[in-house]
């Protein structure tokens, strides 16, 4: 299982929007920008669900998911499994996380592998 750097969680904490992907069981994409999410350890990262439609449809007919985040040159994509959570402490805190609204659900994604979306020699090598 790949674990976040000090410098992913950063990324990720700064940048506004990431990009989420699925894919439908037959491979079909679908990719979203969402915008509040939250690091969860070193291995997990958590998104709030409050306009998905399609993206829920996909998660459950195939929960292989990718999220990127990049700001200037330097990038990240983050692949790994999803799961949806409807209620407990991970919709607490994402419900916490949007305020103005109560949001359908959170997207548990546990990270098993890492990218790099950074220009250069590095570009698409995957971070050991």
């Amino acid at each position: 299982m790949a674990k976040l750097t000090d410098e992913m969680k950063a990324l990720f904490d700064e940048v506004p929007v990431c990009v989420f992907a699925t894919a439908d069981k037959d491979g079909i994409p679908n990719a979203v920008p969402i915008h509040y999410g939250k690091i969860m350890g070193d291995t997990k990262i958590m998104l709030v669900d409050n306009f998905m439609k399609k993206t829920l449809l996909n998660i459950n007919e195939n929960p292989n998911v990718s999220i990127s985040v990049w700001k200037g040159s330097t990038g990240y994509q983050f692949k790994g499994t999803s799961r949806i959570e409807t209620s407990g402490v991970n919709f607490d805190l994402g419900a916490e996380m949007v305020k103005k609204s109560v949001p359908k659900g959170v997207i548990i994604i546990d990270i098993d592998s890492i990218y790099i979306t950074s220009p250069g020699s590095e570009a698409g090598n995957k971070v050991e």
